[in-house]
């Protein structure tokens, strides 16, 4: 099992259409690409700071793959590589945590 989990923080500049717009057409459009298992969009929980915590990004997915294979099919299939296309211009910053 491979879990792939992507922080990503959007442009400060963004409406909450484009906010929205995001979500459901292109991390949402991510969920059904054949590799991946499981899969998970997030926002940051309403849970009190802590030193240690990050809750300055904007959207998290968690995408659950099988193995690196299924990963790797993942980051190469046309859906994937729209979105990135797509919505590249809509981050600051992107963070990438993949662990087995």
């Amino acid at each position: 099992m491979l879990v792939h989990t992507v922080i990503f923080y959007l442009r400060s500049d963004l409406t909450e259409a484009q906010k929205l717009e995001f979500r459901n057409e292109g991390l949402e459009s991510l969920r059904p690409i054949q590799a991946v298992k499981h899969y998970f969009v997030g926002v940051p929980a309403g849970i009190p700071p802590r030193p240690v915590v990050d809750l300055s990004f904007t959207f998290s997915i968690t995408a659950i793959f099988d193995d690196v294979a299924g990963h790797n099919a993942y980051q190469v299939d046309p859906v994937h590589k729209a979105f990135v296309e797509r919505f590249k211009s809509y981050w600051t910053k992107v963070q990438i945590y993949d662990a087995e």
